[in-house]
This record gives structure tokens, sequence and C-alpha cells, in this order.
């Protein structure tokens, strides 16, 4: 397996929480799993490191990273501003087309709203907010948002919500939509602000970020 590979399956391990934050990395069943020696996996381990999904302990193995309160409010004060910056470009360039196509899982997300199932509502709420990015057709923009995004995707969209912050959210994406149709993108990128200064407070609230990095001893089994 290349090393580009790797790198991207246990990315998208990571990022799909099969390994949960603060979890220590199992590298015996990963080279299992992949197929691969220690050395390609610890290779791997490194970039992945370098992009702030591991922690590396020296002599100690490796786990998955912890966002700390600070890293969410870092993370998502970035993310506010590019889709911000997106929303607004989006109003500009998109077409009729993609406004159809964000209408139409917009009320596939209402449909799971109402039969409270978050995980399929997650799905169409992730998917709409890419296409919008999609939509401001910069691919710099794309990049950044990919690489700031990554790092908070597993909290952002598996996040529990209590009633009343569901449905706030909820109507917060359907202001979104009608800013969108009316090609709003000032009114967009406030709303889009909002919803994630809301998304973070939420993160927090629900314990997916530590206040400290915590360092302890990770041993490999």
């Amino acid at each position: 397996m290349l090393h580009e590979d790797v790198v991207s399956r246990l990315r998208n391990i990571l990022l799909d929480g099969e390994i949960p934050p603060g979890a220590r990395i199992p590298e015996r069943h990963l080279c299992a799993r992949l197929q691969i020696s220690r050395t390609p996996l610890r290779e791997a381990l490194k970039v992945l490191a370098a992009d702030g999904l591991v922690l590396l302990l020296p002599n100690r193995g490796s786990r998955a990273a912890k966002l700390t309160s600070k890293d969410v409010q870092d993370l998502f004060e970035v993310c506010q501003g590019l889709e911000a910056l997106a929303g607004e470009l989006a109003c500009e360039r998109i077409s009729d087309r993609e406004l159809a196509a964000i209408s139409k899982v917009h009320a596939a997300m209402a449909q799971h709203y109402q039969s409270k199932d978050l995980p399929a509502y997650y799905i169409c709420n992730r998917q709409i907010h890419e296409a919008i990015v999609e939509a401001a057709r910069n691919p710099v923009l794309s990049a950044l948002y990919e690489s700031v995004t990554a790092r908070i995707r597993r909290a952002r969209y598996v996040t529990p919500m209590t009633p009343p912050r569901w449905a706030a959210a909820l109507q917060e994406h359907e202001a979104i939509l009608n800013a969108l149709l009316r090609r709003d993108g000032i009114g967009l990128a406030h709303i889009l602000r909002a919803h994630l200064r809301h998304k973070r407070e939420e993160v927090i609230n629900a314990g997916f970020a530590d206040d400290e990095q915590d360092t302890s001893t990770s041993v490999d089994l």
C-alpha cells in the first residue's frame, strides 16, 4: 500500500471516530487490518500528528488527539470566517441546480428532525455546509476549509443536542437556506457565523474538549 493510501485510510479511521479521541492507537491491530508493517504505519502517524489528529508519545506509542478547549475555540473561529466567506461567494456564484439540490437535502434533513434521527440529520447537515463551500468556486478556500474542519468533523457532526437546541439549529438552517435562495451574501455570512458559534458551545458542553492535552502514558498492546 502506498504511503498516501495509508495516511488516507488512517485519517478516515480517526475522523470517523473508530478510534475515539484520547484512545491509544492500536498499532498491531491496524497493521493487520491494513496489511502493512509498523514502519509505514508509524510514518503515517507522524503525518497525522503534524495535522493535529494524533498525539505521539516518545517510547510510549500514540493516541488519537483530543481537542482542548483552546483548540475548539481557535478552530471554530477560523471555520466561522471560512464559512462566512464561502456564503458570500456562493450567493454570487451558485447555480439554480445547486440551489435546488441544497433545498432537497434541507427537506430531507427536516424529515430526519421530525423522526428524531440525529445521525441521518447530521449527514444532511454536513452535505449542506460542504455544498455551500463548493458553490463558492474557490479551490484555495475549499482546501483551507477541508484542513480546518477535518480536526473538528467528528465532534461537529456527532455532538448530542437538547430538544430546544436541535429545534433552534433547524431554524438556523432554514434561515441559511432562505438567505441562499435570496442570494443575500451578507445575511448568510452573519447567520453562518452565529450558527457555528452555537455549535462550538455545544461541542464544549458535550465534553469533546479538555482544558489541557493529557500526555499520560500510552502503551501499545
